[in-house]
């Protein structure tokens, strides 16, 4: 992710720690979809602190369909001696299969360059091709490059050459165009950036990518995303076949169950839970999933090899589905060119049920989504529909609730337990935290994390069986520290939890303090602490926190003390109701409004002598 022009700037000079003299790339593109790419760049190296960085440069490729060689590679010293990578000096690393055989899951290999003898002062220049042997898709080719306005940048060149008669669409933003023009039956597009003095920029949260307020460019020959969709179903939507494997794994998976969405349910948490999720894949198998006999039999696949799957299943239950390609990253929208880049991972719609399903995650439930699938432009590969969108759970389906009671001794030392009850997203968060969890973990946990505070303290934790995919977890704990306020004697605390099993409230609004002027990701949450707090009848509380009450259109925060004797009970409420999972920067105006009077109440204290 990059920081745009448009991102804030202050105006002041970003003190540079690098400088690329030049970067040049030009793409011959084939009628086929093959490409012959060409990039060479050269970069001064401005401050002690990029010397490490600066002194090796990387190409990855994959082996089964594309090639590479390094043009050149030296280090050009600052008194202009000529250091050229030595052999010795180059670091290749493959994965591959056994003898003659395609490895299975990733063929990408990584060829490394060591520069020699590079000082503060001196430019490392590196020259690479990259051959594409066979195209993603078939006569198709999309590509896309951005320029971040926090890099200097002497002299940038990119340049396009390709069949005329090849039908394309093209956007380049902050670039300026330096040649369009037809050689004989070659079409040759290039365009120019320069950014020699970056400015210091005020953005720090980079959770919401725009690729169309980047500088850079897009080059694709997809006239739409359908026809993205289009052709990745065209090889894909076969290998979803039902066979007589499928159907009797299907038929063993479902047993009694009738109903189907019930049956739905029991095939995706079968698929969530038993194939392996493993990462990228051979060639063109980026985008071709593997025949479902080979995901079976081996229990691992891909994100592809897990909607396969999951679709031939389903269709041997009668339950229709399609896959659908969204972008697990940092997109929530799609740009004006159609890039196959922009959907970069697969999952399930189930039309019945309007449900869609992600198996890659063995822990989220049946009818959630992981979060970084939620509120996406969505590409049905069947059924495509213009502006379809994954979902976000509904306003008050995330919820935490933290009940803590516990006692100070005289001496200063406290001790109780804390009880935790979650849903939505924090208790399948939850829910994997604890399935990982080892039994020694587990025995050590609370006396660990006052060990983190320099506290000596020791409990114990009592968790609810984390196995079961659903959107809720309860789990508790009793606990008991030495000296963890200053008795006897006069003092004063804050009031939080004595075990942090969960997180806070203040930690929920501390993230709206510090507003961007961008689109940042945010999600709701209703989160309630309740605290039973005694006091030794040797002391006497001198006060307590206000009773507060703050609201707008979609937050709020309430907060009562009650002191009755040497006891003092505390309910605290954050209900935030902000929709969907990007928030306007106006958004977080009006959050911190409500934040910071809500952070003022936290941080009140109880005195007491």
């Amino acid at each position: 992710m990059f920081c745009t022009s448009a991102c804030a700037a202050t105006g002041d000079p970003l003190e540079l720690q690098i400088r690329f003299d030049y970067y040049h790339a030009t793409y011959s593109i084939n009628e086929d979809g093959t490409a012959t790419e060409s990039h060479e760049w050269s970069k001064t190296v401005l401050k002690e602190t990029a010397l490490e960085r600066s002194k090796s440069a990387s190409v990855s490729y994959s082996t089964s369909a594309e090639k590479t060689e390094v043009v050149a590679a030296y280090t050009l010293k600052a008194d202009g001696r000529r250091l050229d990578v030595p052999k010795d000096n180059y670091q290749l690393e493959v994965n591959s299969g056994k003898d003659k055989d395609s490895p299975v899951y990733s063929d990408w290999s990584t060829l490394t360059v060591v520069f020699p003898d590079v000082a503060v002062g001196d430019k490392v220049v590196f020259s690479f091709k990259l051959v594409q042997t066979e195209p993603m898709f078939p006569k198709q080719y999309s590509t896309a490059q951005y320029f971040s306005d926090q890099v200097a940048y002497n002299d940038v060149r990119v340049r396009f050459d390709y069949p005329a008669a090849m039908w394309v669409q093209y956007e380049a933003r902050g670039m300026k165009e330096t040649a369009n023009e037809t050689q004989g039956e070659r079409k040759i597009i290039e365009w120019s950036y320069a950014n020699p003095q970056p400015l210091k920029t005020e953005r720090r949260d980079y959770s919401v990518f725009d690729a169309d307020k980047v500088t850079g460019l897009s080059f694709s020959t997809f006239k739409t995303y359908a026809d993205i969709a289009s052709a990745y179903g065209e090889r894909a939507l076969p290998k979803a076949a039902v066979t007589e494997r499928i159907s009797k794994l299907a038929s063993d998976i479902v047993k009694d169950k009738s109903a189907p969405k019930e049956q739905a349910r029991a095939l995706y948490e079968w698929v969530a839970t038993n194939i392996t999720y493993a990462g990228n894949c051979i060639g063109i198998g980026a985008v071709v999933p593997r025949d479902t006999a080979f995901i079976l039999d081996n229990k691992m696949g891909d994100c592809k090899d897990h909607a396969t799957l999951l679709q031939a299943l389903l269709a041997a239950r009668g339950i229709k589905s399609t896959q659908a390609l969204v972008n697990a990253g940092s997109a929530y929208q799609l740009a004006k060119v159609p890039v196959v880049s922009t959907v970069n991972h697969v999952i399930n719609y189930v039309p019945a049920f309007d449900l869609y399903l992600d198996s890659t995650s063995d822990s989220t439930p049946f009818g959630l989504l992981p979060y970084g699938d939620q509120d996406k432009p969505v590409l049905l590969v069947e059924g495509f529909k213009d502006g379809a969108k994954t979902p976000v759970p509904p306003i008050g389906s995330n919820k935490q609730y933290v009940k803590s009671k516990f006692k100070f001794a005289p001496d200063g030392s406290v001790s109780g337990n804390v009880d935790v009850s979650l849903q939505g997203v924090n208790a399948v968060q939850t829910r994997a935290w604890a399935r990982n969890m080892t039994k020694e973990t587990e025995d050590d946990l609370v006396k660990n994390i006052y060990r983190q505070q320099n506290i000596i303290g020791n409990g114990k934790l009592e968790k609810d069986d984390p196995k079961e995919l659903t959107d809720n977890y309860h789990y508790k704990a009793s606990f008991n520290a030495e000296k963890f306020i200053k008795l006897p004697g006069a003092g004063a605390f804050y009031i939080y939890p004595p075990l942090s099993l969960a997180a806070p409230i203040y930690s929920f609004l501390q993230t709206a303090m510090e507003p961007e002027e961008v689109d940042v990701v945010c999600s709701s949450i209703n989160a309630t602490e309740e605290y039973t707090i005694e006091l030794p009848k040797t002391v006497k509380v001198l006060s307590i926190p206000d009773n507060l009450k703050i609201a707008n259109d979609f937050v709020s925060y309430t907060a009562n003390y009650k002191l009755k004797g040497n006891v003092l009970t505390v309910k605290r409420t954050l209900d935030d109701r902000t929709k969907g999972n990007v928030c306007k920067p106006q958004v977080f105006v009006e959050y911190k409004k409500i934040a910071e009077k809500a952070i003022d109440n936290l941080k009140e204290q109880v005195l007491y002598k």
